[in-house]
C-alpha cells in the first residue's frame, strides 16, 4: 500500500514545507483557542470553593434559628424588647420630614445608638444641623408636639462662619418606646374557709 505521502506525491522538501505549515497552524489554532482556557479551571474551583463557604455559613445560620428565637422570646418576656430596623428608619424619616418642612438643613447623621432603662428602649439620634434661628425653633417644635416622644436631651448652637447669617451645631435627640412587659398567668381566687366547710345545722 502507499503511504499519504506517496499519494500527494510530494517532493521531500515539499513534505518539510507541509509538516512546518501544519506544525506552525497547530501551535496558531492553540494559542488562540486552548491556551486562553487554561486558567478557567482555576478559577471554577475558586468560584466553588467560594459557594461551598457561602453554603456553609448560611448554614450555620440557619441551624441557629432555633436559638435566636429562644433568645428573643426571653428578652420579650423580660421587657427587653430590641428596636427594629424599621424603626430606626422611621425616626430618621420623621426628622428629615419636619427637617424638610422648616427649611432646616441636616449636615450630618450618624447611626442611631439604642439604649434601655427600667421601663423604656431609648433610641439616641444624633444630627448636625444649619439654619436661621426661626427654622431651627420651628423644627424642635414640630419633633416634640402631638403624639411624638421625641425630646430634644442636648443641643449647642453656634454662629456659622463667615456669613454669620445662620446658627449650626448638634443636637441630640432621644425617641423613647414603652417596653413590652411580660404577661402573668392570673391565678384562681382562694376559696374561704366558709365555702369548703360542711354545711352547718339548720
Amino acid at each position: 500500500m502507499r503511504s499519504f505521502w506517496d499519494r500527494l506525491n510530494l517532493r521531500p522538501n515539499e513534505r518539510r514545507l507541509v509538516v512546518g505549515v501544519a506544525v506552525v497552524l497547530f501551535i496558531v489554532l492553540n494559542a488562540f483557542l486552548v491556551w486562553p482556557h487554561f486558567k478557567d479551571w482555576t478559577q471554577m474551583q475558586d468560584r466553588l470553593y467560594g459557594a461551598q463557604n457561602k453554603l456553609a455559613r448560611y448554614q450555620t445560620e440557619v441551624n441557629q434559628m432555633g436559638e435566636y428565637k429562644r433568645r428573643l422570646q426571653t428578652l420579650e418576656g423580660e421587657g427587653g424588647a430590641a428596636f427594629s430596623q424599621d424603626q430606626d428608619i422611621q425616626l430618621l424619616r420623621t426628622i428629615q420630614t419636619h427637617a424638610y418642612e422648616t427649611g432646616v438643613n441636616i449636615t450630618q447623621t450618624p447611626k442611631a445608638i439604642t439604649q434601655t432603662n427600667e421601663f423604656f428602649l431609648e433610641q439616641v439620634q444624633n444630627l448636625s444641623l444649619q439654619g436661621r434661628e426661626e427654622q431651627l425653633v420651628n423644627f424642635l417644635y414640630n419633633l416634640g408636639s402631638g403624639n411624638s416622644m421625641v425630646r430634644v436631651r442636648d443641643l449647642s448652637l453656634r454662629p456659622d462662619v463667615p456669613a454669620r447669617q445662620q446658627l449650626s451645631g448638634n443636637v441630640r435627640l432621644v425617641a423613647s418606646y414603652p417596653k413590652k412587659t411580660a404577661t402573668r398567668p392570673s391565678m384562681p381566687a382562694p376559696q374561704t374557709a366558709a365555702a369548703n366547710s360542711p354545711n352547718q345545722n339548720r
